[in-house]
């Protein structure tokens, strides 16, 4: 299953980078022998200040069709390590050939594409920079596959 990361705003040359290319590098080597990836970023910009609606059109040509779609929202479910990676499995296990991981910009994601989602998840009830989002998804996807690889980097 091609994971596709879908984010509003551009993530430039920094450690945050860094951290991204890192962990979905770890995540091709670990996940593709399990059937999860290529992990590919997908960003936009919304240039014209259109706000939340702009943004969810841009990010919906982002999206695959047919794909499970998993949003990141302060509303969304907090779930543990072992459950985001048995949600990933099922869509796998289901046939889903692309599953598109999404974060909003500023305010959040529309609610017209939330309705849409498979799955809501939520990193905590405080607010994160998205550049940290991206990199706290970019390690829960690697952990997710080490989880189901049985690989010892996931501890309870």
């Amino acid at each position: 299953m091609r994971l596709h990361l879908c984010a509003v705003g551009r993530l430039r040359a920094g450690p945050e980078r860094d951290l991204v290319d890192d962990y979905l590098q770890r995540l091709d080597r670990t996940g593709r022998p399990l059937g999860l990836g290529p992990a590919t970023e997908h960003e936009v910009e919304d240039k014209k200040g259109g706000g939340m609606a702009a943004e969810a059109v841009l990010l919906a040509r982002a999206i695959p069709e047919g794909a499970a779609l998993c949003i990141l929202d302060e509303r969304g479910k907090t779930l543990s390590s072992p459950e985001f990676a048995q949600a990933l499995a099922s869509w796998r296990d289901a046939g889903r050939q692309d599953a598109a991981l999404v974060i909003g910009g500023a305010d959040g994601v529309d609610p017209s594409l939330r309705a849409k989602a498979d799955l809501q998840i939520s990193f905590g009830r405080m607010v994160w920079p998205h550049m940290l989002v991206r990199v706290m998804l970019a390690e829960q996807l690697y952990r997710a596959a080490t989880i189901l690889a049985g690989s010892p980097y996931h501890r309870v």
